[in-house]
């Protein structure tokens, strides 16, 4: 196996080594598993596997879980299918930076996504090392910030669209999950920027220490959470992959961001995920 460094933040590509054979290769699995929390994402192309085999290769990391919007391939519960099409000319939406299911009390510790078929041109996806982006924070805001808890939402989010009924109901099945705004990542013990287009507001932030005025606040608080969010935005700390069908993104949702760039004309892009459950943040 060659591992192919991308950028110098984060990302690497595979190369010469099949997903396939690291669902049964115990010493294969264990250097893919080492290479991603060292890149944070690996990349690789012709992948050539079965559903059945993504699956199993991701189940290797931990059990998978559905999504709640949306839908999973019948077959092979856990391989949530990510289709735009032609068809749908009103679901055009992509997404913003996120770290996926953070509305989750246990968010997601990565997944494994496979390109079905995609645009000739367009539909890349982007990751943001997020550890890197609390590295990096100015002293005074890594103060700010230590011992804050954020608030994430299904119902500001998927939720949205949907009508008022619908919507209450999603969140009373998920509510409003609270996590740390600095996590500490459970295999490398580094600190993570754990805010993300999920997180509404902070939980703890109105306390006499940090508010002297109503400004301090409103808007203060907001402002801050926007200027956290804002990180993953940075070109330093990111890494852009141009999809190929049959090609594979792992990542490490805990220490990154992504972003699904919607800049292709009505076609089809059709993708499958697989999501693996991970901890609840400290």
């Amino acid at each position: 196996m060659q591992v192919k460094q991308l950028t110098c933040s984060l990302g690497a590509e595979l190369v010469g080594v099949n997903l396939g054979d690291a669902v049964r290769d115990d010493g294969l699995f264990a250097e893919i598993r080492a290479q991603l929390l060292k890149h944070r994402v690996l990349f690789l192309r012709n992948q050539d596997i079965s559903r059945a085999e993504h699956v199993a290769f991701a189940r290797r990391f931990g059990e998978l879980e559905d999504h709640p919007v949306a839908g999973s391939d019948p077959e092979h519960a856990g391989l949530v299918r990510i289709y735009k099409t032609p068809e749908q000319p009103n679901d055009r939406y992509e997404n913003a930076w996120h770290s996926d299911t953070t509305w989750r009390e246990a968010p997601q510790f990565g997944a494994v996504l496979r390109c079905v078929e995609c645009p000739p041109v367009g539909g890349d996806t982007m990751w943001a090392n997020m550890a890197l982006a609390y590295e990096r924070l100015p002293e005074h805001i890594k103060t700010q910030i230590a011992g804050l808890r954020a608030r994430h939402s299904i119902e500001a989010s998927f939720g949205a669209a949907m009508p008022i009924e619908k919507r209450l109901a999603l969140k009373a099945q998920f509510p409003d999950a609270e996590h740390p705004v600095v996590r500490t990542h459970p295999d490398t013990g580094e600190k993570i920027l754990y805010v993300n287009a999920f997180a509404t507001h902070f939980t703890n932030f109105h306390t006499p220490e940090r508010v002297r005025f109503g400004q301090d606040a409103n808007p203060g608080a907001p402002d801050l959470l926007r200027y956290l969010i804002s990180q993953a935005y940075i070109p330093e700390y990111q890494v852009r992959w141009r999809w190929e069908p049959n090609s594979v993104a792992i990542w490490d949702n805990t220490a990154t961001q992504h972003y699904a760039v919607m800049d292709y004309p009505p076609c089809h892009r059709k993708m499958e995920r697989a999501g693996i459950i991970g901890s609840k943040p400290y």
